[in-house]
């Protein structure tokens, strides 16, 4: 007889029902159908039995959707993007983002604990006298383009900032990624991102069609064409779960990890060089020379 675990354990599609997700409901009514009980029971019956069996419930939920009614067109231009990196050479594709390394952050017990040794993690706080900051924002630019011999070449380009991201800080760090990018032979930077304030701005907007206007008078540079993901879709921005992983790598569990302890993590997690952080007096240096 098919036991109520082994029944939790697939589709209920398979019971011909019309859901791929399980309820309380769903699961009463399938027990009374293939006889684990005898009569049919409600669904506060099966819920205390799966608690004594030990099996945890939770509500079922659908599937992550965006609420952005332009969602299918927005996501057709980000695919149409990738398509034509994979044909261009000269072009690469970048899924750019930024996210905030926290030194207080904690890792899961079950990702850190010995079977026999378990683990205890110590809460910790940061002094008033500590000249570091709780956190840093760092901006990230998972970059690709097409292999020679077939595929993705891919790299992280991260660069942490002093304070947080602004629209200033942003125009600074495309200019780097294009200065990276034009070293490494490339004339097109195809940008995936999200609708941040400091990518939707006016003065990053600006930027772009200047710098633009810029390398088709030069002849030279890498020209950059922003795609702007739907809202509230993180599920298409290749970046986010590398943002994940990392911070899974380098959560310390018994100390408090130095600002500059932390960044050696990230930048060792992510394989990329330690570069000078972005500051609001480097951006209005660069303004200064551009004006010139």
């Amino acid at each position: 007889m098919l036991s109520s675990c082994a029944l939790l354990h697939q589709s209920p599609r398979t019971f011909n029902q019309p859901t791929s997700l399980w309820t309380l409901a769903v699961a009463a009514k399938v027990s009374f159908e293939h006889g684990l009980t005898a009569e049919p029971v409600s669904s506060e019956t099966i819920r205390a039995t799966l608690k004594r069996l030990g099996v945890g419930w939770k509500r079922a939920k659908h599937w992550l959707t965006s609420p952005d009614p332009a969602y299918a067109r927005k996501k057709g231009a980000r695919d149409r993007l990738i398509h034509l990196a994979t044909s261009h050479p000269t072009w690469a594709l970048g899924f750019q983002d930024e996210t905030w390394w926290s030194r207080l952050a904690q890792p899961a017990l079950h990702a850190w604990a010995e079977p026999d040794q378990p683990l205890r993690l110590v809460e910790q706080t940061v002094a008033k006298k500590d000249p570091d900051p709780k956190a840093w924002a760092c901006y990230g630019l998972l970059v690709r383009w097409a292999a020679p011999a077939g595929g993705w070449h891919e790299a992280a380009w991260l660069r942490f900032v002093d304070g947080r991201p602004v629209s200033t800080l942003t125009t600074q760090y495309l200019a780097w990624c294009c200065t990276e990018l034009q070293a490494a032979g490339k004339d097109a930077l195809l940008l995936i991102w999200d609708n941040a304030p400091w990518h939707v701005s006016r003065e990053v907007r600006t930027w772009i069609r200047r710098h633009n206007r810029k390398v088709k008078l030069a002849g030279s540079g890498v020209r950059i064409v922003a795609c702007f993901l739907p809202i509230k879709s993180p599920w298409l921005n290749s970046i986010e779960p590398k943002w994940v992983h990392g911070k899974r790598r380098v959560v310390e569990p018994a100390r408090l990890l130095p600002a500059a302890e932390l960044i050696e993590r990230v930048c060792a997690a992510f394989e990329c060089p330690h570069h000078t952080h972005l500051a609001l007096a480097h951006a209005h240096l660069a303004l200064s020379e551009d004006a010139a």
